[in-house]
Parts: structure tokens; C-alpha cells; sequence
């Protein structure tokens, strides 16, 4: 499997997480599967709802962006295909809440935000008995 990412998305991914920064940042990732990959074709920010003295390492969306996006996407004729968020001052690598909070069949970007600059960006999947992710391959484009 292999996510394809626009150049000039991932760019608008790091300005969004930078921007956010030192709180964590996010928003859904708008594309189609073609057999095994899955082509990012836009992206949504979406607010970060956590509760404001966690933010910055705790990111949460209301089930209303969740219906809004899938409204956006279906006027699109494009899916829900994950989403994207970062990590300030932290690896893009999932912790233990991502997975907790994880889908299966969702692709999760997440970007490693230091002091106020973006710096990784790595994209991962959940095993479906949900017990880990895998790490994906991120082609940008």
C-alpha cells in the first residue's frame, strides 16, 4: 500500500500544523482508493475541540465535522480517507491515544511539529484487531 500526497498539500499540511503549533492541529484527508493505494486529493481542517489545557498534545473533532466532512467529500465524489494531525515538540509517530482512538481502513498523517516548524511527516494505518499501526509508504507528488 502506498498514500500519494500532492506537494502543495503536504505544504498546506505543515503551514496548517505550524500554525496551530504549540497545540496540536488536524483535519480530515479527502481522496480515493485505486486497488491498494490511496490518492489524498484534499484536505479540511477541522477545529481542535479538546479540552483547551490539553491541546497541546490531545487533538479531537465533534461528530458534526465528522457528518459535515463526509457531506463535503460525497459533493466532491471523494471519500473520507483519514485523517491528519500533528505532534508538537514530539515524533509523527501514533501514540497510544491515536490508537485508542484509531479507525481501521483510515490512513492517519501525522506531522512532527519542532519549535513551531514542521519537520516529519509519516503516514500509518491500523492493524485491524487494532492492536498497532503499520507504517506506510508516503509518496509525494
Amino acid at each position: 500500500m502506498a498514500i500519494h500526497l500532492d506537494k502543495q498539500l503536504q505544504a498546506y499540511i505543515f503551514e496548517q500544523m505550524e500554525g496551530t503549533y504549540p497545540n496540536e492541529g488536524g483535519g480530515f484527508l479527502l481522496g480515493k482508493a485505486v486497488g491498494n493505494d490511496v490518492i489524498i486529493k484534499d484536505i479540511t481542517q477541522v477545529e481542535n475541540v479538546f479540552e483547551e489545557e490539553e491541546q497541546y498534545h490531545r487533538y479531537a473533532m465533534t461528530p458534526q465535522d465528522w457528518m459535515r466532512l463526509e457531506d463535503e467529500a460525497d459533493e466532491k465524489g471523494l471519500l473520507l480517507v483519514g485523517y491528519y494531525h500533528s505532534h508538537p515538540n514530539a515524533p509523527a509517530i501514533p501514540s497510544e491515544f491515536d490508537r485508542d482512538h484509531a479507525l481501521p481502513n483510515f490512513v492517519y498523517i501525522i506531522t512532527s511539529v519542532q519549535d513551531g516548524k514542521a519537520v516529519d511527516m509519516r503516514v500509518w494505518k491500523l492493524k485491524s484487531d487494532r492492536s498497532a499501526f503499520d507504517d506506510e509508504v508516503l509518496t509525494i507528488t
